[in-house]
């Protein structure tokens, strides 16, 4: 709170807002920004800087220009605005050279203070108005009669003018004002950042900082405050990832070591195929956290087709060896059947504990979800319970509160960016002590990115494709400028048929009008938008340009029986082309499908597009991949498009994908915390900074695990702690 010293207001970032700028604007800025507190505001940093230059001649000024000038008032008219409420006030103002026009919306008021007569400094930026200059809303500094001219001008025309994210409501230069209130009655503040860390950096203090940010006496001490400033997001945020990593291996639970002659080397002894180098290196890394006292924690990164699922099912299968049992979350139905079918086939009779014929040391596979039948659901809720089942697939249904588990050791979360920290927690509370944790994605992340957001974790890569995986060609194709290309797409697909092959058709839209998608206007001829929805274009194509085929569809909306047994149908070689939504995007291993056409591919984002591709060239044909779009050429939708046609390496995709989206995208949508701590940090452009911040986080913790030797940093550290907004970073 702020407090009342010689009648002067003395505030701390913690003090109310209120206190310092009064009621009626804290609440516009909390309205507008959700600042509340001093600090918030302080925090409210400028995106750049006006920098008010020498003083123009009127008579010079071109459009666009920032500009200081000296001049007269010559004349002011407050006028309404017609056709609706509100009033013009203009101000015409004259150095000799040439006159210029000030306007002002809804402000009548200043019509006192810029009388004729009166001269000021007035900045701005150009504009044009029915052929005459003009600045709107420009800031001005009234010359006082008899006062100083030249004394004025250094005061103001040398000044670098922050601009600040703002409203209608709540300008720029009233954000500036009230941040020049919160500075005039900020006390001094205690540094949280330690003094050796601080020292080694060249960094200025966090009051010299906040105050240099905002007030700039030139852009080098700007530049020095921001570097500060982000410094701080990075080294707060992998401060509390290190912290998070050392309590999670304080944590006892049952050490899961592989052991002989079990089940999981029958498995490796029934493998078809070699696995790859980087598997075996990952696999040696999972099992020795498998086999630590304290719970594993790690991320399995790796490409489309890297073979991440026989590296996790390796895992599982250790832990059923040790008595224990193994959870898979998936985020689809769709997802999750593959899975069940994928395991099956590759554990063949080991999949069949407790029937008749089945291995000596097989275990039971099941499945959990929420549209099964009722005997299905009681089978499978019985084999968790009972521990028949060594290996559970599920959906979120696994979190439901009737889902018992006898002894659960191992949580796989496939796809782990569609699972929020709750989700997660609620699966974990199942077993009986701190369960080992695996979680995978096929989506490849930066480094200073999986520092940033997965920092608490342990990162293992797969990058080498296993042996006899196809590459894939993919090409754009724009009908728009070559409308007979799609009518060879369709070509194509019948080419891979005739030749015993599949196909995918991907669409963004379950139906035409739906709102799976944003309005389309994607025109093919005489074609409508409705070619980009699953119902429309399936039965289309199966009268036209498919003709003959055994055209099938898929979508989100079907049960769950539908679902399943259209993809039992296809993966059997049933349905020779599957119109489908993204739900096909991971997971789903049709190794005869060789052909992809993603309708209006500009739609989806491109590891989106990385990951459905992945779809095809499974098997010992190559994979072609053709990305149908309206975007024209040299556009940005366009150069993203050719950038994943140029390129099947998700590591480079990736960091393409990401240097096109906001901060809030690169980090996940469930990440919440990212925009009340992370406001500078940007992980791509930052990476030096992160890797540094690390490196200093862990030489603190080293020093002092609990930061007694450091209690401003441990304030600081709590502080953030509270705020439910961070609660992304436990991701155990």
């Amino acid at each position: 709170m702020a407090l009342a010293r010689e009648n002067h207001w003395v505030a701390n970032l913690e003090s109310k807002l209120s206190d310092v700028v009064g009621d009626r604007t804290s609440k516009v800025l909390a309205d507008a920004f959700g600042i509340t507190s001093v600090g918030d505001l302080m925090r409210h940093y400028p995106r750049r800087y006006m920098v008010r230059g020498e003083l123009s001649n009127i008579a010079e000024l071109q459009e666009g220009d920032e500009v200081t000038i000296l001049a007269e008032v010559h004349s002011s008219a407050n006028r309404p605005i017609r056709g609706r409420k509100g009033s013009i006030l203009e101000v015409i103002v004259t150095d000799g050279s040439d006159k210029l026009s000030l306007t002002f919306f809804n402000q009548a008021w200043r019509e006192k203070e810029l009388k004729a007569g009166t001269q000021g400094l007035f900045a701005g930026k150009v504009g044009v108005f029915n052929n005459k200059k003009q600045l709107a809303h420009p800031d001005y500094q009234m010359v006082p009669d008899g006062a100083d001219v030249d004394s004025a001008v250094d005061s103001f025309a040398g000044k670098y003018l922050p601009v600040y994210p703002a409203t209608a409501k709540l300008p720029s230069w009233k954000i500036s004002q009230c941040i020049g209130m919160a500075i005039s009655s900020l006390d001094d503040l205690i540094d949280y950042l330690p003094d050796e860390i601080r020292s080694a950096h060249n960094y200025p203090t966090l009051q010299q900082a906040l105050v240099q940010l905002h007030t700039p006496a030139d852009l080098e001490h700007a530049d020095s405050a921001r570097e500060r400033l982000t410094f701080d997001e990075a080294f707060l945020l992998q401060l509390m990832l290190v912290m998070r990593r050392n309590e999670l291996k304080k944590l006892n639970t049952i050490s899961r070591t592989t052991i002989k002659g079990g089940l999981l080397e029958a498995f490796d002894a029934s493998l078809p195929f070699q696995l790859t180098g980087g598997q075996l290196a990952v696999i040696t890394e999972i099992e020795g956290d498998l086999a630590q006292p304290h719970p594993m924690h790690r991320l399995l990164q790796g490409e489309v087709g890297s073979g991440k699922t026989v590296v996790a099912l390796r895992a599982m299968l250790a832990v059923v060896d040790s008595g224990g049992q193994a959870a898979l979350l998936a985020p689809t139905e769709v997802l999750a059947a593959q899975h069940l079918r994928t395991f099956q086939k590759l554990l063949g009779p080991l999949a069949q504990g407790g029937t008749l014929g089945s291995a000596d040391k097989a275990t039971r596979v099941t499945l959990i979800t929420g549209s099964q039948t009722a005997p299905a659901r009681k089978e499978a809720l019985s084999l968790a319970g009972n521990g028949g089942a060594g290996i559970i697939i599920g959906t979120h249904a696994l979190l439901g509160e009737k889902v018992e588990f006898n002894d659960l050791g191992l949580i796989v979360v496939d796809e782990q960016h569609r699972f929020g920290v709750e989700q997660r927690d609620a699966l974990k509370v199942k077993a009986a002590k701190p369960p080992h944790l695996l979680v995978m994605t096929a989506t490849p992340i930066p480094r200073t990115v999986a520092m940033t957001v997965f920092g608490d974790l342990d990162v293992s890569t797969l990058r080498e494709l296993p042996l006899g995986r196809q590459l894939i060609t993919t090409h754009v194709i724009a009908p728009l400028e070559k409308p007979a290309f799609l009518e060879r797409a369709w070509e194509r697909i019948r080419e891979e048929v005739a030749a015993g092959h599949q196909a995918y058709i991907v669409v963004p839209r379950i139906e035409a009008g739906s709102d799976e998608s944003a309005d389309i206007d994607f025109l093919f001829g005489q074609e409508s938008a409705d070619i980009t929805s699953v119902t429309e274009l399936a039965p289309r194509l199966a009268r036209g340009a498919l003709k003959g085929l055994r055209v099938g569809d898929l979508h989100g909306r079907q049960s769950s029986e539908v679902k399943d047994s259209t993809m039992r149908a296809f993966a059997a070689g049933e349905i020779d082309v599957l119109v489908s939504t993204t739900v096909i995007e991971v997971g789903v291993d049709v190794a005869n499908a060789t052909v992809m056409v993603i309708m209006d591919a500009d739609r989806f984002g491109v590891s989106q597009l990385h990951q459905l591709r992945g779809r095809v060239g499974r098997g010992a044909s190559a994979g072609l991949c053709l990305l149908v779009t309206s975007a024209l050429a040299q556009t940005p939708a366009r150069v993203r498009l050719d950038a994943v046609a140029a390129t099947v390496d998700g590591f480079e995709l990736s960091r393409i994908d990401l240097e096109q989206r906001r901060e809030g995208d690169v980090l996940g949508a469930s990440q919440s915390g990212t925009q009340s701590h992370l406001r500078l940090l940007r992980v791509l452009r930052d990476e030096g900074l992160i890797e540094t911040a690390r490196a200093d986080a862990e030489a603190v913790i080293a020093a002092s695990a609990d930061l007694t030797s450091y209690p401003a940093l441990a304030a600081e550290v709590a502080l953030l702690a509270r705020d439910a907004a961070i609660d992304y970073l436990d991701k155990g």
